[in-house]
């Protein structure tokens, strides 16, 4: 009978980790018992038929669950095996600074005309923005601020996808 889990603990050195499955126990797995061993990686999701050996518990007919290969920011389709890492930092920016055109990076909202009213400010002020960049594997960086993308929603998009 299948289970599902998730990858605990993976010693991609020893070829061997752990699976945490669905009653909370940990299952010792090795990668030749895995049918798509590429996908291996700590906090994966596995199903496999639970089994025991000599040691204890543990798991074969191990597949990994592959994860959704895309993400959608500003509108725009990113492979995610195409991003490499991401960051969130916050940024001091003038309150009344604009979207910079040069750069065009133009967000969904502003196309759609529900800018969010910035309160007045006066000129000078300053205010914190946190803001995500993403780097691909091709060396390109792509840099959102909470104004223009969800960041706590795209931020565990992402994590989810390591």
């Amino acid at each position: 009978m299948a289970m599902n889990g998730t990858i605990t603990t993976w010693f991609e050195d020893k070829g061997f980790g752990f699976i945490k499955d669905e009653n909370g126990d940990n299952r010792y797995f090795h990668v030749i018992k895995v049918a798509n061993p590429e996908l291996i990686k700590k906090d994966a999701a596995v199903t496999f038929e639970p089994t025991t050996n000599n040691k204890g518990l543990s798991a074969f007919a191990v597949k990994v669950v592959p994860d959704s290969k895309y993400i959608f920011l500003d509108g725009e389709r990113h492979k995610i095996t195409a991003i490499k890492s991401y960051l969130v930092y916050s940024e001091e920016e003038p309150v009344d600074s604009q979207i910079d055109k040069e750069k065009g990076v133009l967000s969904v909202k502003s196309l759609m005309g529900n800018i969010t009213p910035k309160a007045t400010a006066n000129t000078g002020e300053m205010r914190t923005v946190k803001k995500l960049a993403i780097t691909t594997f091709q060396g390109k960086t792509f840099i959102f601020s909470e104004d223009e993308i969800d960041l706590d929603a795209t931020v565990k998009m992402l994590k989810n996808l390591k």
